[in-house]
């Protein structure tokens, strides 16, 4: 059995945040329909922060399923406007119409963490990051969303906070590891206490 954790994501962030923390991991990406799952649950009314923690132990749990005694991260981020769910823009027209409807106004990041081991989660956390958006005039939007499409594409709300996004903001409360997409801390935490990670 291997002592690598296994991240079941495609996120290059998140796998760079896990490494730079010191965890050596195999990254196998989970082949889930999230859109569905996503649609199915906002239909029955569930709250954005349990839809991020649903599909990330979605995620977990498939790869373990098939990975007996490894340690499987699942991982998710979900965009809640007032009740809205954003998704990665399609376009570069839908990245300028999430700015729009984002610009002068607050929403929220939820960040969910799920482990699994043998099919089952072990542990899972939501970390969320209240994020407040500055006026932005049409033409700038429309600038930005030109210069940063090929980054912003791969971004819920169309944005990233360590790139030109940063100048989008006047205020954001809550752990930068979260708005990256992962509760990191709180990761690293439980691996410690249950001895996978020394201390």
């Amino acid at each position: 059995m291997s002592d690598r954790l296994i991240l079941a994501s495609g996120s290059e962030i998140r796998a760079t945040l896990l490494r730079n923390a010191g965890l050596e991991i195999d990254v196998q990406p989970a082949r889930v329909d999230e859109a569905s799952l996503r649609d199915s649950l906002l239909a029955e009314g569930t709250r954005p922060r349990d839809i991020a923690d649903a599909l990330a132990e979605l995620k977990a749990a498939k790869v373990s399923a098939r990975e007996p005694g490894r340690l499987v991260i699942g991982a998710d981020q979900v965009l809640d406007h007032r009740g809205t769910l954003f998704s990665k823009p399609e376009s570069p027209g839908e990245a300028e119409d999430q700015l729009r409807t984002l610009s002068n106004d607050r929403h929220q990041l939820h960040s969910a963490a799920v482990i699994c081991e043998d099919g089952r989660p072990v542990w899972r956390h939501v970390g969320t990051v209240r994020l407040m958006m500055r006026p932005l005039s049409d033409a700038y939007i429309e600038d930005y969303v030109a210069r940063n499409w090929t980054s912003v594409r791969h971004a819920v709300g169309a944005y990233k906070l360590e790139e030109e996004g940063a100048r989008l903001f006047t205020r954001i409360d809550g752990d930068n590891f979260n708005v990256l997409g992962l509760p990191l801390l709180e990761l690293l935490s439980y691996l410690i206490l249950r001895g996978t990670l020394p201390s």
